[in-house]
């Protein structure tokens, strides 16, 4: 009496049988997406490996001055500078394309999708559970499917990413342009806008600063999935993190993970002092 029933309602093996139908009849339409993310982070990673070392500490230096204060962009340069001491500059640079191309795409999706939940109460009510089971889900979970639709590497990393990252700019966007000031909106309303000039020139820059907290948390995010991506091929400073643990290597595991440390700073302070001057210059204009 004390035991559950022999009950079992099989949704696993459902959930299975929908993902090996989607490999089975879609093969092409996923090898176009692993050529083209492969590429773009092909690219993306030649092109930071291109930039000489310095001249990139001296770009993330006045990136930090100007959103940040000097101190800032001396820290932040020094941080880039203890990377590279450690000998793990390509993997930094690599690190790097894997989050922005990640980042870019959650951003491509999650920023119309907020847009679609604000205007549409029936969308946002069925889309809000999704994106709470997308955002509790065990980051593990993920990497289960996209490695039955892509080769093992970068690029079901990326897909991962992009479905743990995306939650929170769709949130952020939803929240800011519904909190847009009402008389801001009548008074445009007043002046004959259409509902595209109203999003694109009225809301949407109201709301900017809210959506730029929502890409500060995406690209926080998505760095967070850096050592957990190298677990299906990822590389970067994830892969150094994984080898360390195969290994038992203290020093690299500590070099490595000290640098996705320095990275995530650079990041939020970077991507929260943008935030900041949008929100002082939104005030200004009001």
């Amino acid at each position: 009496m004390n035991e559950f029933p022999d009950i079992r309602i099989p949704i696993g093996t459902g959930v299975e049988k929908f993902i090996d139908f989607l490999a089975e009849n879609f093969s092409a339409f996923f090898d176009f997406i692993f050529v083209i993310a492969s590429g773009s982070i092909k690219g993306l990673e030649s092109a930071l490996l291109f930039i000489p070392w310095w001249i990139f500490i001296i770009i993330i230096f006045l990136l930090g001055w100007y959103f940040t204060s000097l101190y800032g962009g001396l820290l932040f340069s020094a941080f880039i500078f203890l990377i590279g001491t450690f000998h793990l500059w390509a993997e930094t640079m690599t690190t790097i394309s894997v989050v922005l191309i990640s980042v870019i795409l959650a951003l491509l999706i999650g920023i119309p999708l907020g847009i679609l939940m604000t205007f549409n109460k029936t969308f946002s009510n069925t889309m809000r559970p999704v994106l709470d089971a997308m955002q509790t889900m065990p980051t593990f979970v993920y990497l289960i499917p996209v490695i039955f639709f892509f080769p093992l590497g970068n690029v079901p990393a990326v897909i991962a990413t992009i479905i743990y990252a995306l939650p929170p700019v769709s949130r952020l966007t939803e929240l800011g342009i519904r909190n847009v000031d009402q008389e801001v909106i009548e008074s445009a309303q007043s002046f004959g806008s259409s509902r595209t000039q109203m999003l694109m020139k009225v809301q949407l820059p109201q709301a900017l600063p809210t959506i730029m907290a929502g890409i500060n948390q995406t690209t926080m995010m998505a760095l967070a999935m850096a050592v957990v991506g190298s677990m299906v091929g990822a590389q970067g400073l994830g892969e150094r993190v994984l080898y360390a643990i195969n290994r038992i290597d203290i020093s690299l595991g500590f070099e490595a993970g000290v640098s996705i440390v320095f990275l995530a700073i650079i990041i939020d302070r970077i991507t929260g002092g943008i935030a900041e001057r949008l929100q002082k210059h939104r005030r200004n204009v009001s």
